[in-house]
Formats: C-alpha cells, sequence, structure tokens
C-alpha cells in the first residue's frame, strides 16, 4: 500500500434545523464578530435569517455580505475581504453553494493572514493562519465544505485554485432542510457534479488516491445513485435531500484527498468563458470524457458501475460494463432534463479550438486523469460533446 495523508474538516454535524443551532454549535469557534458570506438570491429568499437570528440573540454581531455570484471573480473576493475587514470580523461564515463557500475559504484565509493571495495560487502554497471557518451547503453538488480547494475567476475567463489543507474548515453543518427549496434544474446538475466528484476520484492516478478515498467514492456513489431522481421529481422529500446531501460531502471528501481529473478540467472553459454552472459544465463533458478513459480506465469504471445502477452488476466483462455505465450515466443526464450537447447550451462550435487551448491550462488536474490529455484529445473531447 502507498503512503497517503486524509485531511477533512475537523467537525462535520448532519441533523435536520442544525442551521438554526449555529450559536450554540459554533459560536465560541466564530468569535464575537461574524462576516456571513452568501449570495443575492439566497439573501432574498430569507434561507439565511434563522442563522442570523441565532447568532444575533445569541449576543454576536453579523456582518452579511451577499454580492457573490455564480464562478465568483476576484473582485467579489476581496470586496468581502474589505467588509470584513471593516467589519473586525473575527469568524467566517460560507452560506449556500460553492461559490459562496469558496469566496469565504479565501476570505477566511486574507484576514488571517494578510497574505498574498498571488502567492497562494496553486497547490499548496496558502501558508496561513486563517480566520475560524464555517460552512453550511444549501445544494448537494460541490462538497466544498469538506474539500481544501477554492476557485476564483480570475480576469474575463480564467479560473485559478488554492488547493491546500489551510483552507479547509473548522465545521460543516449539513442541514438537509435548506435544499428542500432547490430547483429541479439545480438539483440535478449538483447531483451529477456530486457523482462526477466521486467518479473521479475513486479513477484519479493521484499518487495520494488512497483506500480511505476509495470507499468514501463508492458510498457517495450508492447514495447519489439511489436518490437523485426522487428529489429532481419531488423536491420536497426531505429522506432524499439528506441522502444526497450526504453523498456530496462524502464525494468532497474523497476529491479533496484523490483530486479530480481531465472532466473538471474541460469543464472549466465552459463555465469560465459561456458561464454555464459548473454542475451542467461537468455533466455535458462527463460521459466523452470516460470514454476517453476507457482504454487505460475500464476497469476502474466497471468496478463501481453497479453502486451507481445497481443493474450494471448483470452486466459480465469490464469494458462491456464501462460502456453500460457511460450509457447509464448519458440516460441518467436525460432522464434529469439536462442539455445533452455543447449546442444545447448556446456554444458555438467555433470556440472549440479556444476551449481545448484553455482546458490545457488546468495542468494541476490534468495529470490526475487516467489517460494523457493533449489539446488534440480536448478538442476532439468538445467535438464529441457538441
Amino acid at each position: 500500500m502507498n503512503p497517503f495523508v486524509f485531511n477533512t474538516t475537523k467537525s462535520v454535524v448532519f441533523e435536520n434545523g442544525a442551521a438554526e443551532r449555529i450559536a450554540a454549535l459554533a459560536g465560541g469557534l466564530l468569535g464575537k464578530a461574524c462576516l456571513l458570506i452568501t449570495d443575492p438570491g439566497l439573501r432574498k429568499l430569507g434561507l439565511c435569517d434563522p442563522c442570523i437570528d441565532a447568532l444575533e440573540k445569541a449576543g454576536h454581531q453579523v456582518t452579511v455580505f451577499d454580492d457573490v455570484e455564480a464562478d465568483p471573480s476576484r473582485e467579489t473576493l476581496m470586496r468581502a475581504v474589505e467588509a470584513g475587514r471593516s467589519a473586525g470580523a473575527t469568524g467566517v461564515i460560507g452560506f449556500g453553494g460553492g461559490s459562496s463557500q469558496d469566496v469565504a475559504k479565501l476570505v477566511a484565509l486574507l484576514l488571517g493572514s494578510d497574505e498574498d493571495l498571488d502567492a497562494a495560487w496553486g497547490v499548496g502554497q496558502a501558508k496561513g493562519p486563517r480566520l475560524p471557518l464555517v460552512l453550511v451547503p444549501t445544494t448537494a453538488g460541490t462538497g466544498s465544505e469538506v474539500t481544501p480547494v477554492s476557485i476564483i475567476t480570475v480576469g474575463a475567463e480564467e479560473k485559478r485554485g488554492v488547493s491546500s489543507p489551510v483552507i479547509l474548515p473548522d465545521m460543516a453543518i449539513l442541514d438537509a432542510s435548506l435544499t428542500v427549496g432547490l430547483p429541479a434544474s439545480i438539483t440535478a446538475a449538483t447531483g451529477v457534479d456530486a457523482m462526477v466528484h466521486a467518479i473521479e476520484s475513486y479513477a484519479s492516478v493521484n499518487a495520494n488516491n488512497n483506500p480511505v478515498s476509495k470507499l468514501l467514492a463508492r458510498e457517495a456513489l450508492r447514495l447519489l445513485g439511489a436518490n437523485i431522481e426522487t428529489v429532481v421529481a419531488d423536491g420536497s422529500n426531505l429522506e432524499a435531500r439528506g441522502a444526497m446531501l450526504l453523498g456530496s460531502m462524502l464525494a468532497g471528501q474523497a476529491f479533496a484527498n484523490a483530486p479530480v481529473a481531465a472532466v473538471h478540467a474541460l469543464a472549466y472553459p465552459i463555465g469560465g468563458t459561456f458561464h454555464i454552472p459548473h454542475g451542467l459544465s461537468n455533466a455535458l463533458v462527463l460521459p466523452h470524457v470516460l470514454r476517453f478513459n476507457a482504454p487505460q480506465a475500464g476497469s476502474v469504471y466497471a468496478e463501481v458501475a453497479a453502486d451507481a445502477f445497481p443493474d450494471l452488476a448483470e452486466v459480465e466483462g469490464g469494458q462491456a460494463r464501462t460502456a453500460a455505465f457511460v450509457d447509464a450515466l448519458t440516460d441518467l443526464s436525460k432522464r434529469l432534463g439536462l442539455p445533452p450537447r455543447l449546442r444545447d447550451v448556446d456554444i458555438p462550435r467555433s470556440a472549440i479550438p479556444k476551449m481545448a487551448e484553455d482546458a490545457m491550462v488546468q495542468a494541476r488536474l490534468l495529470v490526475n486523469n487516467p489517460r494523457e490529455v493533449t489539446q488534440a484529445d480536448a478538442q476532439a473531447i468538445y467535438e464529441a460533446a457538441w
């Protein structure tokens, strides 16, 4: 067995209604001046109000920064840092989807250490320390509440990442009731995103791929595969919502330690250039990347196929089961109502060469892929997805 390191969030609370108990759960950690980072949609819906009320009733001062957009920009990040600095923040809460959580991670880092952001980009470059950090996800997809990664859009299109155990939060609060009002389209896209995390982590050729991540990835696929269609059809099913939230977290723990690969690398230009939500970007390229990888990773995909789709246990032969797995994922996206092709989200074919060039910038992800991806390969995958 190869040596490995497994890092994750120090404390995970899984409980319906837990967000309303944040003061009791994390008040002592966060200190008196809390900066809550969220997006305008959640703020307008009032979803974070019980959390804010609980903190204020317990004597905390709460400053809300609610300007986080999808694919958050560096400018947004720095405005959030200034809001926290002006408020004298002693702790940071990320409330929302992956974007709000990603911003919260780096705000906690920059407020806690005054670190140079440009020196923190990449793997293991962020040194810290950071402010206390609590993350409260409202989607079952990114697993950001247990990952040491934050992705920020720099300039017009480029996505850059900070990956360091320093930005793992102190606590993740998993409250399935917060996900009940999520629209079916977002539920579907984020759910597939979580499945991608599990699949790519399991097949990752990163030197730190490990038995713990593999176990978590497989359990994640069991939970996600068994519940994703249920929650898309009936968003009020709290038990299924909880299973999706837990599955997303387990997949997050898996890929936080055995990192993702080409699906994500090829998804980033789709989101960065055309502002397609991250989960949908992954879904659009997923089957095509898996088919490309199958000559090298077919036996690995065959191992997890029946976790997500139990009927595939009847398919004999590794390559046959892998082919059936890819087809099942394609059919699942269709049943969930996700657009199947790049052209269906208004991406012109003429954009493919530039997207392939941009994907190659994601070297930190491509090195984890089971099969080497050249720029010509990336272009061919996009062509197949178009």
